[in-house]
């Protein structure tokens, strides 16, 4: 009950089933070879590695914790046992560069492969995955913005994650809002620059994983002008290629609530030499390359977590026996808690937003590869829209979901839940920080409507639903219901639109209510296609229809959807309304 376990068939269905990606993403020149065989092997052996050799590690990581310690002065971080081991055995089995090009020594392969890869190594042990969680935002980076001479030295072996990369954004006074960083970069006479400064919530600054570590480093240049305009972006490794160890320190490692096995790090650059990626004064932007992919794996946490989360909580309920559930055997004495309807409904319930949360996360991988290898621009049009307007959502709702809906879980078990034999309380604590880091939620939300939705009158996000709406069959029950979910959001949207005339602060007031409503909408959407999906495939074959287990395991979550998570929409879109229609009232 302890050990978290892939279901790699039931994420291959939505893959395939679902959003019938393997033969859109064959039909792309890049992808030829990736058949539907091969990718369900991938898939598969991704699930071995996760549970197999990630998820045993995850308890003792938790108890154990990395340690920091000065060895001759240098600030030294020791990850738990067996860590390093792992991280070897996963960058040699290549699964780093699972999507990586293949002239940078990657595989080439779908980028929604590796976003699926991420969800099981999160569930299994979200300590251990937040080393390489940030090394295929770095590759991009890199690779789009780094000199000749920087790929030339770091880009394969990032790509690889022989070589471990981290993301230096934040300072003391600087968290969401970056343009207060004050870390400098002094330019030298060899073209290098000198880094000094302090970061601090460094995932991954100093460990014992790999050896060596590549910084990428928000500075600003000494003629830069305040805010985050002024921001330019710097790479400094740990080791030099001559071996020199870079001043670059380790102070600490934050105590923390949960990812005891992940090394949170306060670094300190004395005058460490780097060198620029990308131009001055535009380091956001390059960063922003590492971010956006950082918040779809983030959202992919989410869904990993309470996938582990329900796991343990229905495992749990299937044994505990505590009196007897309404509607059965009057002579028995009790049911397993699982029969009982309070029980029931939380583990349904939360099964409908793991199973909502992976169509709409898969389909933001594939549009990820659309976006980058499709030949027809409206396509990657398309596929950029849906990126840049659902991200945010994804984030914001499914790390929501990971520690309420695994605070759910955690009360299937009764007192048990709060006790660490049982693990739950782990799962509960590891998944909190995604709620934060990678932009908090309500940084996602105000992203969401005011820099996205509003910017062009809702024009990109009145296509966005159009799109969808081309998907559904309004004879079908399911498809009616997202149907009018969709045209609801799109009359509130326009009604945003208006009274943000009357009050530019609007938008803020009600972006988190907003960003609730897009994200239930999509799910009715994506639990349409998933019915959809059922449907073709219990009438594809007598095999499948013959099969009871097929119809009755999205049944249940089909149901819970309808009756106990649907039904915010309205309050949340009432919300919005009312505040719309407070601000025309005040004009």
């Amino acid at each position: 009950m302890n050990a978290y376990q892939p279901r790699t068939d039931e994420m291959a269905f939505l893959l395939e089933q679902v959003l019938q990606a393997p033969a859109r993403l064959q039909a792309l020149p890049a992808f030829a070879e990736a058949d539907p065989e091969l990718m369900r092997q991938v898939l598969e052996e991704a699930g071995k590695f996760a549970g197999e050799v990630v998820a045993p590690l995850n308890r003792d990581g938790d108890e154990s914790g990395c340690r920091h310690e000065l060895v001759d002065g240098v600030g030294r971080v020791s990850t738990p046992p067996g860590f390093r081991e792992a991280y070897q055995a996963f960058w040699q089995a290549g699964w780093p560069a699972l999507s990586a090009a293949p002239e940078d020594g990657g595989q080439g392969l779908p980028a929604v492969l590796e976003a699926m890869l991420y969800e099981m190594l999160s569930a299994a042990n979200h300590g251990w995955t937040m080393a390489p969680g940030l090394l295929h935002g770095a590759y991009e980076c890199l690779k789009h913005h780094g000199s000749e001479e920087l790929k030339a030295r770091y880009l394969a072996k990032i790509a690889s994650g022989e070589w471990l990369a981290t993301m230096c954004l934040t300072e003391p006074q600087a968290g969401s809002d970056l343009g207060l960083a004050r870390t400098k970069a002094l330019p030298q006479a060899d073209g290098s620059y000198a880094l000094s400064g302090s970061k601090i919530f460094i995932s991954g600054g100093e460990h014992d994983l790999t050896d060596n570590i590549v910084h990428l480093v928000l500075a600003r240049l000494p003629d830069a002008p305040p805010g985050p305009r002024g921001l330019s972006l710097f790479l400094v490794p740990k080791f030099y290629p001559d071996g020199q160890r870079s001043a670059v320190h380790c102070e600490r490692i934050e105590e923390k609530m949960g990812l005891h096995g992940s090394a949170t790090c306060v670094m300190r650059f004395d005058e460490a030499q780097s060198w620029i990626v990308g131009e001055p004064g535009r380091g956001l932007n390059a960063m922003f390359l590492m971010m956006n992919a950082a918040r779809l794996h983030v959202a992919l946490q989410g869904i990993g977590l309470l996938d582990a989360a329900w796991q343990k909580a229905d495992a749990y309920a299937k044994e505990r026996r505590q009196m007897r559930a309404p509607g059965t055997d009057a002579a028995s004495e009790a049911s397993p808690i699982a029969e009982h309807p309070a029980m029931r409904r939380i583990l349904d319930t939360q099964r409908a937003w793991i199973d909502g949360g992976r169509v709409l996360a898969y389909r933001t991988g594939v549009e990820l590869d659309m976006l980058k290898h499709h030949p027809d621009a409206a396509r990657r049009e398309a596929a950029q829209r849906w990126c840049s307007l659902v991200t945010p959502v994804l984030k914001a709702a499914c790390t929501h979901q990971a520690f309420h809906g695994g605070s759910d879980c955690l009360q299937v078990f009764g007192g048990h839940g709060y006790v660490r034999e049982w693990g739950i309380e782990q799962i509960l604590r590891d998944a909190r920080v995604a709620m934060i880091y990678e932009g908090t939620n309500e940084i996602q939300a105000i992203d969401l409507l005011v820099r996205k939705v509003l910017a062009d009158g809702g024009a990109g996000f009145s296509a966005l639903l159009h799109d969808l709406r081309q998907d559904l069959d309004p004879s079908h029950a399911p498809d009616a219901q997202a149907l009018r979910l969709l045209a609801a959001l799109g009359e509130a949207t326009h009604e945003l639109a208006e009274a943000r005339a009357q009050d530019p602060a609007l938008p803020y007031w009600v972006a988190d209510d907003y960003l609730r409503a897009v994200a239930l909408a999509l799910l009715a959407w994506a639990w349409a296609r998933i019915e959809a999906g059922v449907h073709a495939r219990l009438t594809a074959s007598d095999e499948a229809a013959a099969d009871p287990a097929l119809q009755t395991r999205w049944q249940a979550p089909a149901q819970a959807l309808r009756h106990w998570v649907l039904p915010e929409f309205e309050m949340r879109l009432q919300i919005v309304r009312t505040r719309c229609r407070d601000a025309a009232s005040a004009d």
